[in-house]
Order: C-alpha cells, then structure tokens, then sequence
C-alpha cells in the first residue's frame, strides 16, 4: 500500500452529516450518551460489547416482537456454534417488510428479455402475498414446513417468499439454470412440501421449456404434497396435478395474517457451491436476517425509503436474498431476469437510466466484463446512481479506476463481502470513509473480522487468514440434517477450533480498510511467501490476447511445490512462447518473481460454479491426482464440459 495513494472518491458533506450511519450514531450519543470520533471507534465498541451494541440496533431500527425478549446474547459454553440472540422474541421478517407499504411509490420495478419495464404496488404486492399464504394455510403449511421453489428472478418469487415466510414456512430457492441433479440433491435434504416452478425462461435470447423437468422433479421429491406453476413462458400449459398460480392469486382472502416466530426460526436455507460433496443445505434465523439486513443496507449502503435497489443475481444466490431485503428500507426493489449482456452489453446499465436506480450492485465479473468491452457510459444518463455495488470475487483497482473515469467520477464504490455463510457481508461500505483503489472500506459493525497470520494471531498490513472471532446473528443456526454440528464444524472451526475461518485471504490496511487476494485454501505458496490468486488474474487478464485464467499451486511431498497457470485466450489467438514470455514478464513486473508461474497451458475455457465463481481448489485436487468424482459435482457448474482439459 503506497503512502501516497489517493483516494478515489470522498463522501460529501450531505453525506457525511445526513447518512443514516451518521443519524444512528447521534442517536447513540443522545440515547444512551456513547460518542465516537470515528467510524473505527464505533467499530471497535460494535464487537467488544456485543449486547449493547445489538440490542441498540433493536430499538434504532424499531424492531417489532410480538413477545418482549429475555436476553440479548446467551453463549454456549465454548464455541459460537449454539450461540441464542433476543431469546423469546417472536417476530415475522414479511410483517417489518409491510410496515413501508405506500401509495407513493412501487414496491417493484421488473424488466426481463421478452417484458418492458413495469411497476408494482404495494397495494398488488400485499394482495398478491395474501392470496398466495392463505393458499399456504389452507393446504397445511404451518411453522416450520419447507417451501421450495425454482424460479427465474421474476416479482412472482418474491410474492411466494414473502407469503411462505408470512406463514412461518422455511424457504429455499433454485434457479431454473441448475441441472435436475443439482436441484433434487438440494431439496430432498429438506423434504419440502409445497414446490413453486415455471415452464420455461428465457436467457440470452433462448427460451427454455421446463415443464418437463417441473414433472419430473416433483415426481422426485415424494414429501412435495403441491406443485404450483407459473405460466412464465406458455399462457395455457400445466401438467394436471399442478395447481395455477393465477387460480391461487384469485383464492378468497382477509388480508396477510402474520405469523410470529422465535428469533432463532428458519427463514431460508441457502447451499454451499457443493464441489466436493452434497451441497450442505446452510440455515438461517428469521431474527438473525432480519437485523443484520436492516445493518447492512441502511447503515453500510446508506438506502433509504424510496430509493431503487438493484442487484442483479439469480434466485439461486444469496444476493437475491440480500437485495430483497431492501424492501425493510422502504425501498423499491428493481429486478432483472435474463443475461447481463444480452441484446448488447449496455442492457443493466440502459436499465439503471430507465428505472432510476439509485443503488446498483452485480459481480465483480460484470464489472470487469463491461471495462474489457469497452462499455460507453454517460453519467448524465445515471444521475439518480448513487452508489455501486461490487461483490462475489475481488474487483481488482482497475475496475475501481474505470468506474470513476468511464461511468461515474462522484458515485460511492462499496466493493464487499461475505457469502452464503452469513447472508450478508463482512466487509463492506461505510458513508464516512473514502474509497481507495482495490480496497474495501471498513469492516462492518459487529463483525470481527480478523487477519491471523502463521502463528494464529491478528496481523496488520500483511496477508492473513480471515477469521471471525465473535459470533453475529445472520450465522448459521444450523445445517439442515446435520444432527451433531459435524459438516457445521468441519466447515469453519476445523483450523481454529473456536475461531470462524473462513477460508479467505486478506489484509486488513494500516488505515483499516481490506484487501482480499482469494480463497486461501486456494492461496498460491512460493518459497514460503503465499500469494492469492487475485494477484495473478489482475494481471495475466490485463493482456488483451488473455480472456480468462486459473491459477493452481501444486505441492510436491519434498515441501516444494509449482504454481501452473492455464489461460483462455481471445479467439484466433494461440500460446506461442512471445505470448507466454509477455504473461511472465507482465507478471514479474506488476508483482514480483515469486508470481512467474512454472507452467502456462491453453484450455478451451475454465471451469465455473454456476454462481460464477473459479474452481480454483477442485482444479488444484484433481490435478493432484484425486478422484474427480470426488472432488467435483458437475452438476453445480456452469460450464461442465470445461473439465476435459483438466481431467
């Protein structure tokens, strides 16, 4: 980090005085009498006195329990597994949703691939959801019961959430995308009993027919009792023993009857990547959702009541979860169904114009693909954008840089993250921070997030493994059938017993703010300096002839070890060593010559989660000589068919 770097954005003064960050910390100060200098300040009582600084969140945000809680925190005697957050409350996620129903502005704009731009009351939202979760009631679903759906990222999603959750069932979701392999081995662990489908999508210009498939997989799941379908594509097809969900929509109601649940009840279960095994079904509170969504989005991303939230994701993502949430805010949720570049490169961003968006948010992928295909933007044309969101994989500095020069010189950058395990973020935006190039701003209140290094001790300014050493309430309650905490276990505390690793690779910066190289379980080793692979692709993809590339560091039983690299390259192009010598010396220069991989391979392409991550780690198993079977399920790829070059 150069003691000279500057930053690339600074909040203004409305920001700095009227921000919902700086509201709730005079509302600290007036309250109960606590000052903080600085956000950092305010950090640090956030994750020393945990009790306190929760059980504020509570009464800011006007939390609404239907029963008065008897303690803030309860810890088990050892761990974070089993920790018990505002034991005896009863609340309902759906129920805080509703409390910003209003006349003044749509609680949905929707835009697909065959539909224009349109908008959605509150009004059609609450009677939709009404319609749908006395459905729910009257074919049995109580507390508890599992609700699946697979579904594009349609309104009708969100309306089959909200009413399941109103009624206190568990929701999960996949995206039509998935494979029926991949979708039944999530479901039948959860043993839902009602499935919500379409018969088809359309992606890239293609339509799918699915209703096939809705057949089969609910032939499949023997504890689904109803199917309902949504005529998303074909206005009349239905497989008799489905029920419409037109003819669910027309069902005679009284309104949304909320059920109150404990703080600790099951709202969602969400599933790991699922690369080396069955995907682990994550589960997640009701309580503990509800107050860390209202903490990330109204304090770190400063939404506020009407303001457009887009990000775009697919329901098979926990950021759909996470985005929906913006409807706590009073927000209006903008949602897109279709392929980020499809007809052209420019659709999300002509979307941002058309609908107003305020807060847009994607993958860093995007991002990155939108600077490379040289993405014309005017800012004038997003002047309601106030800020961008990045997250699922490290937005390397030059995407930071392009975003200030090519799409908005005054728009907050809050690059964060976090991932399936929490529901949320980690590290993420702050309102009263700058925004440097390539780094995270802050960590967010109440998580402790630190960088141990070698000895299992917090470093500063050097790379170190993640780790989190408080609990938070958006963590798991549990994994779904998994009766001693062995998968629960075995997924975070395995190198630090009582320490959440989390299987990243960062470093927090002498002013606080983060870097993340990688995963560190696939963190590259060079004469014992670990490099994370972030480094290697901001680099070798920064040549124009390179399209994409994996980075894998092999060990040998000597303790040493080589770090291969395998590019894809732009079409027509091959390797020839004038190329291979350009990766090297691009990447000696921009870093070090520990960064030089020993071997560079050209592959037809890399393989990809279907949540558009690099397998880098079951690369690296395989190429060890494992079993492919047992380091991958191909049915959680996007793009199976890469594997032949590797295998």
């Amino acid at each position: 980090m150069s003691a000279e770097a500057q930053p690339l954005w600074k909040p203004g003064r409305n920001l700095l005085e009227q921000s919902n960050l700086k509201k709730y910390m005079d509302w600290l100060f007036v309250k109960k009498g606590l000052y903080f200098r600085s956000y950092h300040d305010l950090w640090e009582w956030s994750v020393t006195d945990l009790e306190d600084f929760w059980e504020s969140l509570w009464n800011y945000f006007n939390i609404k329990s239907h029963d008065l809680y008897l303690e803030v925190l309860q810890k088990p005697l050892s761990g974070m597994i089993g920790t018990r957050w505002f034991t005896r409350a009863k609340l309902n996620y759906a129920e805080h949703i509703f409390r910003n129903k209003t006349k003044e502005r749509p609680a949905i704009i929707f835009q697909s691939e065959k539909a224009e731009l349109v908008e959605i009351s509150w009004e059609t939202l609450e009677v939709q959801v009404a319609a749908v979760s006395t459905w729910l009631k009257q074919r049995g679903v109580k507390p508890g019961d599992r609700v699946a759906a697979v579904l594009p990222n349609i309104p009708e999603a969100v309306v089959a959430f909200l009413a399941a959750n109103a009624v206190g069932a568990v929701w999960s979701s996949c995206s039509p995308d998935f494979g029926k392999p991949a979708i039944t081995e999530r479901f039948a662990q959860i043993e839902p009993k009602v499935l919500f489908t379409v018969d088809g999508y359309v992606y890239n210009g293609k339509t799918y027919d699915i209703t096939s498939f809705a057949s089969e997989l609910s032939a499949a799941l023997p504890s689904v009792a109803d199917t309902v379908l949504i005529n998303n594509i074909f206005s009349e097809s239905r497989p008799e023993r489905f029920t419409a969900w037109d003819d669910i929509l027309h069902f005679e109601n009284f309104g949304i009857d909320f059920e109150p649940v404990p703080f600790d009840h099951p709202i969602w279960i969400l599933y790991s990547s699922g690369t080396t095994a069955k995907p682990k079904a994550i589960t997640h509170s009701v309580g503990g959702c509800l107050i860390e969504h209202l903490k990330a989005l109204m304090l770190h991303q400063n939404v506020k009541p009407g303001d457009r939230y887009f990000w775009y994701s697919t329901t098979g993502w926990m950021m759909w979860n996470y985005a929906l949430s913006s409807l706590l805010c009073g927000g209006t949720l903008v949602m897109y169904d279709g392929a980020p570049a499809y007809p052209s490169s420019q659709v999300l961003w002509t979307l941002a114009e058309k609908a107003k968006i305020t807060h847009f948010g994607s993958g860093a992928a995007f991002f990155i693909a939108s600077m490379k295909s040289g993405v014309s933007i005017t800012s004038e044309r997003l002047n309601h954008l106030e800020t961008i969101g990045s997250t699922g994989s490290p937005l390397p500095p030059e995407a930071f840089e392009w975003i200030y020069k090519q799409v908005k010189k005054d728009v907050w950058l809050i690059s964060l993250s976090g991932g399936t395990d929490v529901c949320s973020a980690f590290v993420g935006g702050c309102p009263l921070l700058p925004v440097y190039s390539g780094e995270i701003q802050c960590r967010m209140l109440g998580a402790r997030i630190e960088a141990f290094g070698e000895d299992g001790k917090p470093v500063l300014n050097e790379l170190g493994e993640m780790v989190i050493t408080q609990p938070m309430p958006s963590m798991p309650i549990y994994f779904w059938n998994d009766e001693h905490d062995e998968k629960y276990l075995s997924s975070y505390f395995e190198m630090y017993p009582l320490v959440w690793r989390h299987g990243d690779w960062i470093k927090i910066t002498d002013r606080k703010s983060v870097i993340i190289y990688g995963r560190s379980d696939a963190t590259l080793n060079r004469g014992g300096v670990r490099i994370g692979t972030a480094e290697i692709y901001r680099a070798v993809e920064s040549i124009p002839e390179v399209k994409d590339s994996l980075a894998v560091y092999l060990e040998k039983s000597n303790g040493e070890g080589t770090i291969s690299l395998f590019v894809v390259l732009a079409m027509g192009k091959e390797l020839t060593e004038d190329l291979k010598k350009q990766i090297k010396d691009t990447l000696r220069t921009q870093y070090s010559p520990r960064h030089v991989p020993d071997t560079i391979e050209q592959v037809g392409d890399i393989p990809y989660t279907i949540n558009g991550k690099k397998m880098e780690a079951p690369m690296k198993r395989i190429l060890m000589g494992q079993d492919p079977a047992k380091c991958i399920n191909i049915d959680t790829m996007r793009n199976p068919e890469s594997l032949k070059a590797f295998i």
